[in-house]
């Protein structure tokens, strides 16, 4: 046994070495209390706003200049992580922020060798260096690293300290982290990477800017054939894997990181909240899709043109995609303008609701006759895009055509009030001119509209008369969100079924939806809105500064974008609504007399409108004397004009007809010698004017 004296003389030294240990444990606690390592709860990192999905739509650099995107383990290959641990610190898992051992090979190797082999790091000294950048490569740099280290692994889980290297590690330029690296070289989230790519971005954060591969791409690749090569050793790939790896190309090129959405991305921007993504209801495949169309077609539209589109799902108001301009950061066609938002004249793109007012009413079939010729409401003339008349044509013609007096004629009949009242309900507030009320003109245009607008107006025609508030995730938390009848089921689908009988533009891929067109007044704007059975795609085209556009037209500028944009988007077409019960087509033959021609009274004749004025004769006047020369063998003919009047018109000299019924306001009459006359005009609603006149 051990004399009580040895015990004596042990336990004295013994109890003053647990004291020192335990002061110094005590002073080392607080020193680290009093000297913290600068572990910020929330990295600065870049704003990003995701899709719908969580997909990266666009990201803003940080306040400093880098593109730094805050990531997650589960964000990145497990292959990348596992030949990261590797490499760099194959103890990671069991150390507490130093490896002795790595430490002493890197020691060793530098006592035989007179310089660095390899370096003794761990992955919890890399994330000290990048959170306090050193200046030097001294012993006490070094030393305070691993001190540095410690600290962390007290406050870190070993999980968030990957993830803070991963969001932090260095890639070259102003690339940091492993998804900017990933995109901007890549082209990809680093969630599914090849065995190359992988090895690259583990060699890369060693010697960023001497292995940039869109600078040094053979030093670049050395590197990465380097990683394979200890992948292979410790036992993680297979040779033949590793070989086959090494024979990947790596691109030269560095891409720029996803830009999309730019306007509503922008219009984020206030409600950003650090380390928080921002979201909207966009899809990023539509988005990417729709841009590239809006960028090609305004190349071959021309300079200082623009495009715009916006396309909604009908059945919940989501914004799916939205193109505020054909490029926002090109100053010749002001990109910076978002042209969905802003008002402008909607051209014939308000007619299917005129019509569909007179459907809801009872005031037309598909197949009701109405007259498209000149007329007078009032004192406003409409006249048709092309200047020319057709006659008696159908509602779905008129409809089909978009001819402009047909359209005003139903309008009057329903009313410009009631008109805007439905739109008013559907959550759409067109803008009047200043102290002006309601009026025919809004029909062709004369009322200011935004393209979300008419998307929004255009969701109810898809829905089944029921239209949706839109919405992107840019508007207040507090926003209304409602859904309107726009129109009536039956007289929904009545307008659904016409305008799905408009032909596509040339060389456009049928795709089984029904649109319509417009034109504003003076060629400034071009209108296109189509919609299948569940997605509405509005466009529009024109200069953002109002600018004239000679040649510009909805069917010949925005309808084919329509088209191609829905093939773009990668949406697969909904088959529009089929026939309802109880709603019918009859054909023209079978039409009851009071729907066969628009206007007409329960007696079968067609009724003049209030403000469509009587036919007058204008030449010659009443009481007038005109020389005709019916004393010679060759007398003249007489012209004969008049004003106003529903065509066809007939004309009678002397209680005798004319030959013939004319539609035009013009005819011709040869007396049968001199004397009094009387000429008579009777016209369709069998309203008449008769002038006395005397021929010489």
């Amino acid at each position: 046994m051990l004399s009580r004296r040895f015990l004596r003389r042990t336990a004295i030294p013994a109890a003053a070495c647990a004291g020192l240990v335990a002061i110094s444990a005590a002073a080392l606690w607080q020193l680290d209390r009093a000297f913290p390592p600068p572990l910020p709860a929330e990295l600065a990192v870049s704003t990003e706003v995701l899709d719908r999905d969580g997909q990266l739509l666009r990201a803003f650099a940080t306040s400093d200049g880098y593109w730094r995107l805050e990531t997650r383990l589960d964000q990145v290959d497990k292959q990348l992580v596992d030949m990261l641990v590797t490499y760099e610190d194959k103890r990671f898992w069991g150390h507490d922020g130093v490896d002795v051992l790595a430490l002493a090979r890197a020691a060793g190797q530098f006592a035989t060798s007179g310089h660095i082999v390899s370096g003794g790091s761990t992955l919890s000294m890399q994330l000290a260096r990048l959170i306090e950048p050193r200046d030097s490569r001294s012993l006490g740099s070094k030393l305070r690293q691993m001190l540095r280290a410690i600290q962390i692994e007290r406050r870190l889980s070993k999980r968030e300290i990957l993830e803070r290297y991963l969001t932090l590690a260095p890639y070259g330029g102003n690339l940091e982290g492993v998804r900017a690296a990933s995109l901007a070289y890549f082209g990809k989230e680093p969630k599914r990477l090849t065995v190359s790519e992988a090895a690259l971005l583990v060699a890369l954060p060693q010697l960023p800017e001497k292995r940039r591969p869109d600078r040094n791409l053979k030093i670049a690749l050395t590197a990465r054939d380097r990683v394979l090569a200890r992948m292979v050793s410790s036992g993680l790939l297979g040779e033949r894997e590793a070989a086959r790896a090494a024979l990947d190309d790596v691109s030269e090129l560095r891409r720029s990181l996803p830009a999309l959405a730019a306007h509503a991305a922008y219009a984020m921007l206030p409600k950003a909240i650090p380390g928080q993504p921002l979201r909207l209801t966009i899809r990023k495949s539509v988005q990417e899709g729709l841009e590239q169309v809006a960028r090609d077609a305004a190349i071959r539209l021309g300079p200082r043109l623009s495009v715009a589109m916006v396309l909604a799902d009908s059945r919940t108001g989501d914004i799916l995609g939205e193109v505020g301009s054909a490029n926002y950061f090109d100053a010749s066609r002001s990109g910076w303008i978002d042209m969905t938002r802003t008002l402008r004249s909607p051209g014939s793109t308000l007619k299917p609701f005129i019509y569909g007012l007179a459907f809801e009413q009872g005031l037309v079939a598909q197949e009701t006759l109405i007259e498209d010729s000149p007329a007078d409401f009032g004192g406003y003339r409409p006249k048709n895009f092309d200047m020319a008349y057709q006659g008696d044509v159908s509602i779905r013609q008129a409809l089909q055509l978009s001819l402009n007096v047909p359209a005003i004629r139903v309008l009057d009949a329903v009313g410009p009030a009631r008109l805007m009242a439905r739109f008013r309900q559907a959550g759409v507030m067109p803008i009047l001119p200043v102290n002006d009320a309601p009026g025919l003109a809004i029909g062709l245009g004369g009322v200011g509209v935004t393209l979300r607008d008419l998307v929004q107006l255009y969701t109810g025609l898809a829905n089944g008369g029921k239209a949706n508030t839109l919405h992107d995730g840019t508007e207040p938390a507090n926003a209304e969100r409602s859904t309107a009848t726009i129109l009536d089921d039956q007289a929904n689908w009545q307008i659904t079924d016409i305008l799905s009988g408009v032909k596509p533009p040339e060389g456009a891929m049928q795709r089984g939806i029904a649109y319509k067109t417009g034109t504003s007044y003076g060629y400034r704007d071009a209108w296109s809105v189509g919609f299948d059975g569940r997605y509405v795609l509005g466009v529009w085209v024109g200069r953002p500064d109002a600018g004239a556009v000679p040649g510009l037209s909805g069917y010949v500028s925005a309808a084919p974008i329509l088209f191609e944009g829905f093939v773009r988007s990668g949406l697969a077409t909904v088959p529009l609504p089929s026939q309802p019960a109880g709603v019918s087509r009859p054909k023209r033959d079978d039409l009851p007399v009071t729907l066969a021609r628009f206007g007409a009274g329960a007696d079968g004749l067609v009724q003049a409108t209030a403000t469509e004025p009587a036919p007058t004769i204008i030449f010659p006047p009443d009481g007038a004397r005109v020389d005709l020369g019916t004393a010679s063998a060759n007398a003249s003919p007489l012209v004969l004009k008049l004003q106003g009047g529903r065509a066809p018109f007939r004309w009678l000299a002397n209680g005798k007809p004319l030959v013939g019924i004319d539609r035009r306001r013009t005819a011709t009459w040869q007396p049968d010698g001199a004397g009094y006359s009387t000429l008579t005009v009777i016209d369709a609603a069998g309203r008449a004017a008769s002038v006395k006149v005397f021929v010489e």
